[in-house]
């Protein structure tokens, strides 16, 4: 009875590895998505201004990347691939590297919700002119 409950757990175990279904470590937690102010109308001039103050040294003046931070002029950057809520985890929570080799991404506290928001609305605005959709 015990061998057969054994075989019985293994094959689980063994069929959700294969399927990428084994349970981490730890439970995992739910990320908060940070929110800005209810009613607030992103400014693209006002994150025209906190780009370059937070985010140009790494990530370039004209969003084309450094030696230190990947390009927002990337299809990797698109909406529909990092959703604006990916840039407020980003800079509450920081980034592991995972699409080029520049390290992770420490989290920015100065930066507020509302903060990212104007911030993520410049760089629409500038992918938007680049033809980014």
């Amino acid at each position: 009875m015990l061998i057969r409950h054994l075989h019985k757990t293994c094959c689980v175990v063994l069929v959700a590895l294969a399927l990428g279904l084994a349970p981490a470590a730890a439970p995992a937690q739910p990320w908060q998505i940070p929110k800005p102010s209810p009613g607030l109308t992103p400014n693209p001039a006002k994150g025209m201004a906190m780009y370059a103050q937070t985010c140009a040294a790494c990530h370039g003046r004209d969003m084309r990347g450094t030696d230190q931070g990947p390009p927002f002029l990337h299809r990797v950057y698109e909406p529909s691939h990092h959703s604006d809520a990916a840039f407020q985890l980003a800079v509450r929570n920081g980034v592991r590297a995972h699409h080029w080799n520049f390290g992770d991404m420490a989290p920015l506290p100065e930066l507020n919700p509302d903060d990212v928001a104007h911030i993520a609305a410049y760089i629409r605005m500038e992918q938007r002119r680049s033809g980014f959709r």
